[in-house]
């Protein structure tokens, strides 16, 4: 098997290859260098060119605010980058694996989420991010569609990296605690994905990490494993206002992962002591 795996830069698209590598699975890990996902001719030259059987397509716009304020790069990023892969795909008849987002729901009550229930998201993110879903359903017969939240890993910027760089110069802070979800560590997720796409159960998922957390209760655990005496204030989302709205309510249910034979992902507390270790490994190097 011959897989592509898009946004190779970034975190999630690093530890795919890093899996892929350790599994001895044919692989090419490309970026913004090597095409422009939303040139659909350069998108369908690249990828007809290397001829892969699945795309595992993890690059994204996932800065949140600024979507709000650059709508037409966001949806050229989000939902018309995966319809020019998706389109590739089709003319190869190669799989497709698009990462989605808990963004494409209200986030409303207090329920965890299934896959199928209805979508509607608060912002312009979430909005393009579920047309790229929609973009990928539409031409494709043979897709993942993988809907992920809080993520977290070695390559990239993420919530624990800020907060480690807070505890540099502060003593305390205000954190939310009233948006609700699930941490998801890349090196936890990547190799159910790599699971995923040499099977033919198709369909749309949702995999996070177990267990479910405030923001506020995340950096609390972040701060207690990095040994930083900081404390965290809980304050509600109306007292920390940002561009985008976010969805109070990201608790997503994996059962159909295990109803399809797949395995969940640990516990997030025990995901986040993991990734500890595997920057302090990456101190030591």
């Amino acid at each position: 098997m011959k897989i592509l795996v898009t946004g190779v830069g970034g975190q999630l698209g690093y530890d795919v290859c890093r899996v892929l590598t350790a599994r001895n699975i044919e692989h090419k890990g490309v970026d913004i260098a090597d095409f422009d996902i939303t040139d659909g001719k350069a998108a369908r030259d690249y990828i007809t060119a290397y001829h892969p059987d699945a795309v595992i397509h993890c690059s994204a716009w996932t800065a949140v605010d600024r979507a709000e304020d650059e709508l037409e790069r966001v949806r050229a990023v989000n939902t018309e980058g995966p319809r020019n892969i998706a389109a590739a795909c089709k003319e190869l008849g190669a799989k497709m694996l698009y990462i989605s987002t808990d963004y494409v729901f209200p986030g409303t009550g207090e329920r965890f989420y299934e896959p199928e229930d209805p979508t509607g998201p608060l912002g312009a993110y979430g909005e393009t991010k579920l047309g790229g879903e929609k973009a990928v359903q539409e031409l494709l017969e043979k897709y993942f569609i993988v809907r992920i939240s809080w993520v977290f890993g070695k390559n990239g910027n993420n919530f624990v990296g800020t907060m480690l760089r807070l505890a540099e110069t502060k003593r305390e802070i205000n954190v939310v605690c009233d948006q609700i979800g699930s941490p998801t560590y890349t090196a936890d997720l990547a190799p159910l994905l790599c699971d995923m796409i040499v099977t033919d159960k198709y369909g749309v998922y949702h995999a996070t990490n177990e267990g479910v957390c405030s923001w506020a209760e995340f950096a609390q655990e972040i701060f207690r494993l990095a040994g930083k005496d900081v404390r965290v204030h809980p304050v509600p989302t109306s007292e920390y206002p940002t561009r985008a709205v976010r969805p109070l309510n990201s608790r997503m249910s994996k059962d159909k992962l295990e109803k399809m034979g797949f395995a969940r992902l640990p516990d997030w507390h025990d995901a986040l002591a993991r990734y500890f270790h595997e920057l302090e490994g990456a101190d030591r190097n």
